[in-house]
């Protein structure tokens, strides 16, 4: 049971962050993502949102073969922790309990990882990076 709750969690946290870069490159697109960075005062918003997106399909794919799991769930916690507290964060609580539910998925997403980089990938469907170099 242990390895099917791993397995569930990483595909979870791969499909949250490919949805993340979905929304950036068709669904909402990334000109209205700027857009979005830009109304928080971020210089070269369009360019953020570039790197966003790539960054959300780099942290999908490194969810799936549990091959950077070291890195990638402290990493992901960052920039998670990092969007709750501009998008979400204290600022934008005034008269507005979406604004702080959403903030508090954030955070409860971020023990999540934390959780997960404790624990690692588990020991199926894992690429290590000895086995790719020996074979």
């Amino acid at each position: 049971m242990k390895t099917i709750t791993v397995i569930v969690a990483r595909l979870i946290f791969a499909f949250a962050f490919a949805q993340a870069a979905a929304f950036k490159f068709v669904l909402v697109g990334i000109d209205a993502t700027a857009a979005q960075i830009a109304a928080k005062g971020f210089p070269f918003p369009l360019l953020l949102a570039w790197i966003a997106a790539f960054f959300e399909v780099a942290l999908a794919i490194a969810f799936l073969p549990g091959l950077f799991f070291g890195g990638a769930p402290i990493a992901a916690a960052a920039y998670v922790l990092f969007l709750g507290l501009v998008f979400y964060g204290p600022g934008q609580w005034s008269g507005d309990l979406m604004a702080y539910g959403m903030f508090i998925n954030h955070l409860v997403f971020v023990a999540g990882l934390f959780f997960a980089s404790v624990h690692g990938p588990g020991e199926a469907m894992v690429l290590r990076p000895r086995r790719i170099l020996n074979d």
